[in-house]
């Protein structure tokens, strides 16, 4: 990795790891078009191992807000959704999958913007964790539907949660990738350099977790899961 590449995907790093340390969610959305133009093979690992420990810190910081019922639900869902993306991936081109996801996406973060404040229950958690799954594991984008399901919650509440499903779902996609011989020494290396970085942004993201309010997360998460839509489609066209 040449310095130049190192010194931007680090200034990038810092920055999500900010943004996801103070609302929840983030990194992934950020980080990945830009390693993605600057160092394309060093996607999905990087992002992977570098939002393990960013997520195991969130975890710990706020443990006593975590939704151990959801969590444990949207858990199960993801399980399965894992299985549905596989399916997804074989039954659909790249191209159509990613204007669907994109697409649905949009729709539903549209929907919820003229919904009345709602407190989600086991189906939705369940869909939400099914959902996750599916999208997560056939395009690398899995926070809007966890989002929308979380967005009239306490904000510490839903950035804990939120830890605890991303870290789960990075642990089985990070297992899959292993066992599949995706996962190798250069890639790691390349992590390595970046953690400096993600240590930086995230205890940053301690000076103003706090401040973050409901209206303001809301708001927030209608901007990334539209933002998360925007992409994929913006992936086909470009």
């Amino acid at each position: 990795m040449t310095a130049t590449h190192l010194l931007l995907l680090s200034l990038v790093v810092l920055g999500a790891a900010f943004v996801q340390g103070a609302t929840g969610m983030g990194f992934a959305l950020i980080t990945a078009p830009v390693i993605g133009l600057v160092r394309p093979e060093l996607l999905p690992v990087s992002v992977l191992v570098l939002m393990l420990p960013l997520n195991i810190y969130v975890l710990w910081r706020e443990r006593g807000a975590i939704d151990w019922p959801g969590a444990n639900w949207i858990t199960a869902g993801r399980v399965l959704g894992t299985g549905g993306g596989l399916w997804v991936l074989a039954a659909l081109s790249a191209s159509h999958l990613a204007w669907f996801v994109g697409l649905s996406t949009i729709a539903a973060s549209l929907a919820t913007l003229v919904m009345p404040a709602f407190s989600p229950g086991r189906p939705a958690f369940v869909t939400a964790g099914l959902i996750t799954g599916v999208t997560e594991t056939a395009t690398g984008i899995g926070g809007p539907p966890l989002a929308l399901v979380y967005q009239h919650q306490p904000p510490a509440t839903m950035r804990a949660t939120l830890a605890f499903c991303f870290l789960v779902g990075e642990l089985m996609s990070l297992a899959t990738l292993l066992a599949t011989g995706h996962i190798q020494g250069p890639q790691l290396m390349a992590t390595l350099y970046l953690l400096p970085a993600l240590v930086i942004g995230a205890l940053a993201s301690r000076f103003v977790h706090y401040r973050i309010n409901g209206r303001f997360l809301r708001i927030f998460v209608q901007v990334f899961a539209i933002a998360s839509g925007l992409v994929l489609i913006g992936r086909q066209i470009w």
